[in-house]
């Protein structure tokens, strides 16, 4: 290996243990002092059992750090990684909040508007939307290739958002679609790892179901993998994201909860593998 490459090769490591380092620091630290009250960051999950969501605010926080330390990126890329990664888990975090199991798509909240009231999932929506384009104006100067990139980070941060409905599946999501990047050369490699560092740090407790992503972690995690994705790539690669990404919103609800989908071969192993057993499902 070059000297470069293991340059590059020490670059990422470091950014995914300082990312995981970081994320795990901010998780002790809230569940030692939640922010405001901690009956807010407490729900129900899938099985019934109460979980917390300290996690996603903790992966919010690490890939946020380990990005804005990261060498071997431009100052206007970090920005760029650190804003959009902040601001979607902001939106999330209030939906976390604020939301509610009786609006939830993209149809449920343009109704409400039509109606005249602005829902959180619509905050969400224009919020991570707004911190997309801003992202994308930095990393890229064509209005078109600035367009693409706002729909890459937003629809990334969508679709890791989407598939949160386990333990675990967007942890390991998160990572899956990382690791790849994480072979390529350049800055984006460097700040792939931040997401990457971050989840990891997370999913034994996120399959333990000691802690939940919720929107905020669901998002912010989307957010710095989009960014990176939105890097790595030109036209033609941000065009096929793009469209990748609203076929994923398109399907939305099917994503979500069809278990044939999560039950196919080999999915339903990766899918299941460290999640607690439940007698009852």
């Amino acid at each position: 290996m070059s000297g470069r490459g293991r340059k590059g090769q020490a670059g990422r490591v470091s950014v995914a243990m300082a990312a995981a380092g970081a994320t795990r620091a901010a998780y002790e630290q809230l569940r030692r002092k939640p922010p405001v009250e901690a009956r807010l960051w407490q729900r129900t999950n899938h099985a019934g059992r109460g979980v917390e969501l300290f996690g996603g605010l903790a992966v919010a926080a690490g890939a946020a750090a380990a990005m804005a330390g990261a060498r071997g990126v431009s100052v206007r890329a970090r920005i760029a990684s650190v804003g959009a990664a902040l601001a979607a888990g902001a939106c999330g975090a209030y939906d976390d909040q604020r939301g509610s199991a009786a609006e939830r798509g993209f149809g449920a909240h343009l109704r409400a508007l039509g109606e005249g009231r602005l829902t959180s999932g619509a905050v969400k929506l224009f919020g991570i939307g707004a911190a997309g384009l801003a992202a994308g104006t930095l990393l890229k100067v064509r209005p078109a290739d600035q367009l693409l990139a706002a729909v890459v980070i937003a629809g990334t941060a969508h679709a890791v958002n989407l598939v949160d409905m386990k333990p675990g599946r967007a942890a390991k999501a998160v990572i899956a679609a990382g690791a790849p990047g994480l072979l390529r050369s350049g800055p984006a490699a460097v700040l792939v790892a931040a997401p990457v560092g971050a989840a990891a740090a997370v999913l034994g407790d996120d399959l333990s179901e000691r802690t939940m992503l919720g929107d905020a972690g669901a998002h912010a995690l989307g957010a710095a993998l989009g960014t990176a994705i939105v890097m790595a790539n030109g036209r033609a690669g941000l065009l096929l994201h793009a469209t990748v990404l609203i076929a994923m919103t398109a399907a939305g609800d099917r994503i979500s909860s069809d278990e044939r989908l999560w039950n196919a071969p080999g999915v339903r192993h990766v899918d299941s593998w460290g999640r607690v057993a439940h007698p009852f499902g």
